[in-house]
């Protein structure tokens, strides 16, 4: 399951740095090549729901094995295209696989461990999540610079034929799958293009003007699309695509709400320090990326090590200090100058990566559990639906602020309107999300660190 995140989490990064050969290749501008990555990912954003529905109703192996086939199959045809057209349908394919494959895997990984094990399969997915976004700019670049970025295509094939190979051998779980009537086909098509048409707008909105004709006319599509949907799912029932119990249950939409506001802080992040590396310190492609390093590498640790605490310590105060994290290193990151060093940026990132970490690993599975075992991968799929949502919408906003002055004074601003966003995500985290702090978890970890202190000191004695 770890490895299939890699391959997923790896995607997401790894081209973004090859995009001026993509752009040489095809004699194409930066406006068209962006859509290789922005494709990928609004698809696999607006369907990820869909999958999880789909992997708890007809059996998540299954759903995992057409996901896999479905993303490696594009990814060759991805890295053979003659054209820039094949390349952007290939890659929107490759993120249907994607929603198929995610939420199959953080219900296959829930069901596999123990319920007591629930933070450490959330800190051993995001953590390998983190870890294949750490390496996509290094093994981009490398591919890129070296054979060619076909080769990043080339490589997702053979890696995800292994984990369908070692989930097939190996994963044998029983399945949660139940009939509850039709498919809500009505309900996809409404929330897909609900979704798809404001995060089209947010994404092209900088370019063409908010106040654009099409922009506008996309916002209000979307804005009834999702209406309707509301509506669809009144009359589905228990058929539904988000079906009346998760919507009642008020522990895992206050965790979508607070995934919403946070996700606006990565987001902008992973965009702007780039681009504040290449234009203001005049680093290269692969310099900017190997520059996120302290983040996405803390990412990655602060995960794997998100999962004995929440074992520990339980839901609330997990995910309430990486919440805090995250809004301390935005905070930090705010006062960049036009005269900041490369290493000043290192603490601000640092306290950043753990917080997401820590924040998002925890958030997932206290979302997870919060629900009947038989919406797992429904559960996985709506907070990651949350997170690209709350990522775009928030793009939106910085983007706003940042064209509207300098880039280092915009970046400060926006920032800090981030730092806002994530006090809220916090306040929500600490009223209803993860139940109540178990004072005896708490007493229990100091006293065993006592117990640990004394052993040693007698140790040394």
């Amino acid at each position: 399951m770890a490895l299939a995140v890699l391959v997923l989490a790896n995607d997401f990064t790894a081209l973004s740095v090859a995009l001026p050969s993509i752009e040489r290749d095809f004699g194409v501008d930066v406006t068209t090549a962006q859509w290789v990555i922005n494709g990928y990912a609004l698809v696999f954003g607006v369907l990820i729901v869909s999958g999880g529905r789909l992997a708890d109703t007809i059996g998540r192996r299954r759903v995992f094995f057409i996901g896999a086939a479905v993303f490696a199959g594009f990814s060759m045809a991805a890295g053979v295209s003659g054209d820039i057209a094949v390349l952007l349908v290939s890659r929107a394919a490759m993120g249907i696989g994607g929603a198929l494959m995610w939420p199959a895997i953080l219900g296959m990984t829930y069901a596999i461990l123990p319920k007591p094990r629930a933070g450490l399969a959330g800190g051993l997915i995001l953590g390998s999540a983190g870890l294949g976004n750490a390496l996509g700019p290094l093994l981009g670049g490398c591919l890129t610079d070296v054979p060619s970025w076909r080769w990043i295509f080339f490589l997702n094939a053979p890696v995800a034929a292994f984990a369908v190979y070692a989930t097939w051998r190996y994963v044998n779980i029983a399945e949660h799958a139940r009939s509850e009537g039709r498919f809500d086909y009505l309900g996809v098509a409404a929330i897909s293009l609900g979704l798809l048409f404001p995060l089209v707008a947010l994404d092209q909105g900088a370019d063409d003007g908010w106040t654009d004709p099409l922009i506008l006319a996309m916002f209000v599509a979307g804005a009834v699309l999702l209406a309707l949907f509301g509506l669809i799912e009144r009359r589905a029932g228990e058929s539904a695509l988000i079906p009346p119990d998760v919507l009642a249950n008020r522990g895992f939409i206050a965790a979508c709400g607070s995934v919403l506001l946070m996700s606006a802080i990565f987001f902008s992040v992973l965009l702007y320090l780039p681009q504040l590396m290449t234009l203001g310190f005049g680093y290269s492609a692969f310099e900017s990326g190997a520059g996120l390093l302290p983040m996405m590498g803390t990412f990655a640790v602060a995960s794997f090590v998100a999962g004995p605490l929440y074992g520990k310590l339980g839901p609330k105060p997990v995910v309430c200090v990486g919440a805090g994290f995250l809004a301390v290193g935005i905070v930090i990151l705010s006062f960049v100058g036009p005269d900041w060093p490369y290493a000043w940026l290192v603490p601000g990132m640092v306290v950043l990566g753990i917080g997401v970490g820590l924040f998002y690993s925890s958030i997932t599975t206290a979302s997870v559990t919060a629900l009947d075992p038989s919406r797992a991968s429904l559960a996985g799929g709506i907070i990651y639906m949350c997170q690209i949502a709350g990522g775009s919408v928030g793009l939106g906003l910085n983007t706003a602020v940042v064209v509207s002055t300098s880039l280092t004074t915009g970046l400060g601003r926006a920032f800090l309107m981030d730092a806002v966003l994530a006090a809220a995500g916090l306040l929500i985290a600490l009223l209803w999300v993860g139940g109540r702090i178990d004072p005896q978890r708490l007493q229990g970890l100091g006293v065993h660190h006592h117990l640990a202190h004394l052993h040693g000191q007698q140790a040394d004695a």
